[in-house]
């Protein structure tokens, strides 16, 4: 068997792999000695096939793709095999000599070799192209932006008064009656109380806007498990200029058990935790039962 003929098979085997998927150290220092017996015979071709692998390793860190990298191979292991059945053939022919089989064997694996350079040059900019049409589809199924969630919108004040109303008998809802205060002489409205939830909501008309660095409304709640003369703070609240009708949420600072009467006054800037009860002027009584 000629072994200058098994060299060049083994060095477009250890090309292939060294473009495809990297050398051990034995392989590398095999196809090393390998390349310094070829560059004896021809140091142009050689030089020509070093740089075109030195380009192809190259080309980035980053690995070919698994699809690509095993099209890469198979079209590797193809030239080879028919690099070899070219010098086969070289071989059979009567009048041909060992040099002019050498010579083939030699730009076979050259193919082999600039072959897996262009196909690695190639895929990066092309890899949307090559890659794409066996998963483009599912992953435009099976990855579609989820649709951005729409913020939830906070329930105005009314809203809410609302859907305190709608739960039913539970809730306690009386009308505001005027008590003859300059500040509202023609009060209405009415107030919605949910024990349970300790939530509910003033709603009023005919209420003078106030001046918040000078006064400010404060709603008292009357329980009837409790002293009259300590009725419960609901908080204050004030009236903007302008607005004909103002729902006001309850903020009562301690539980309310059993009201009785709900009360507002008028107080100095952030209320107080007396009322002197000098300016009521208006009043909610619960319905016994």
């Amino acid at each position: 068997m000629n072994t200058a003929f098994l060299r060049d098979e083994r060095l477009a085997d250890l090309l292939v792999k060294q473009t495809t998927e990297g050398l051990t150290p034995v392989e590398k220092d095999e196809l090393d000695r390998l390349l310094v017996r070829q560059q004896k015979a021809d140091p142009e071709l050689i030089e020509r096939v070093a740089a075109a692998l030195s380009l192809a390793g190259n080309l980035g860190e980053e690995e070919l793709p698994a699809g690509l990298r095993q099209r890469v191979e198979a079209e590797g292991r193809r030239l080879v095999a028919s690099s070899r059945a070219t010098v086969t053939d070289i071989r059979s022919r009567r009048g041909e000599d060992r040099s002019t089989s050498a010579h083939a064997s030699q730009w076979a694996w050259l193919a082999v070799a600039a072959s897996l350079v262009v196909a690695v040059l190639g895929w990066w900019p092309r890899l949307r192209d090559t890659m794409a049409p066996e998963s483009a589809p599912e992953l435009a199924v099976n990855q579609q932006p989820e649709p951005a969630a729409e913020p939830t919108r906070e329930l105005t004040a009314a809203e809410k008064r609302l859907t305190l109303l709608a739960k039913g008998e539970t809730i306690v809802q009386s009308a505001w009656s005027a008590t003859g205060d300059s500040a509202a002489p023609g009060v209405t409205g009415d107030v919605v109380w949910d024990n349970g939830s300790q939530t509910g909501y003033l709603r009023f008309s005919g209420l003078t806007p106030n001046d918040p660095s000078k006064s400010q409304y404060q709603l008292w709640i009357f329980d009837a498990t409790r002293d009259d003369r300590y009725p419960i703070d609901g908080g204050v609240f004030d009236v903007p200029a302008g607005q004909t009708e103002v729902i006001v949420p309850i903020q009562a600072k301690l539980d309310v058990k059993s009201p009785a009467m709900f009360a507002v006054t008028i107080e100095k800037p952030g209320g107080v935790v007396v009322s002197g009860r000098e300016h009521i002027v208006a009043l909610a009584k619960v319905a016994a039962g």
